[in-house]
């Protein structure tokens, strides 16, 4: 009997010192980088950058952009910007590019181009700035070359049509 409970004893410590492995990292996996002094918390899936330089402002998107893994194209998609949508932007990281997170959050979601994107305050001036501008109106210049025939050339071009 004795030697039962000493096994049953000896067997529960055994388990009970046993830990659960540690669970598996994904994609999704939340983790923590320092850069620059500046903690990062991402998904294990976007790579941390070799530099970072804090901006922390509202940015709205330009056009419809692809969301990188790495701050270069040679990164995955991870998602997409929306065409005028706001979005956060984190720090500027290496060769240009923008750390971003969704809007009023502050966990990167991967790297954008710097051209993406404009501060919320300039979006709608560098949308109107970015508009064609109406062409000014060319002048005729018209000569009678006889009858009822003329020779006209526009001012900005040297040549001459006869009507």
């Amino acid at each position: 009997m004795k030697i039962y409970i000493a096994l049953t004893l000896f067997s529960a410590l055994t388990v009970a010192g046993c830990k659960a492995p540690p669970p598996a990292v994904t994609d999704d996996t939340l983790v923590t980088s320092e850069v620059d002094g500046v903690r990062l918390t991402h998904r294990h899936a976007v790579d941390a950058p070799d530099n970072f330089t804090p901006v922390n402002q509202q940015w709205r998107a330009l056009y419809n952009a692809s969301v990188m893994t790495r701050p270069d194209f040679s990164g995955k998609v991870v998602g997409y910007l929306e065409n005028g949508k706001p979005f956060t932007v984190l720090g500027s990281v290496n060769n240009g590019w923008l750390a971003i997170a969704d809007d009023g959050q502050q966990q990167l979601i991967g790297y954008v181009p710097r051209r993406a994107g404009v501060m919320s305050e300039r979006y709608a001036a560098t949308l109107r700035s970015d508009r064609p501008r109406p062409r000014k109106a060319t002048k005729q210049v018209c000569v009678d070359v006889g009858g009822d025939s003329k020779a006209c050339r526009h001012t900005g071009t040297a040549t001459w049509i006869l009507e």
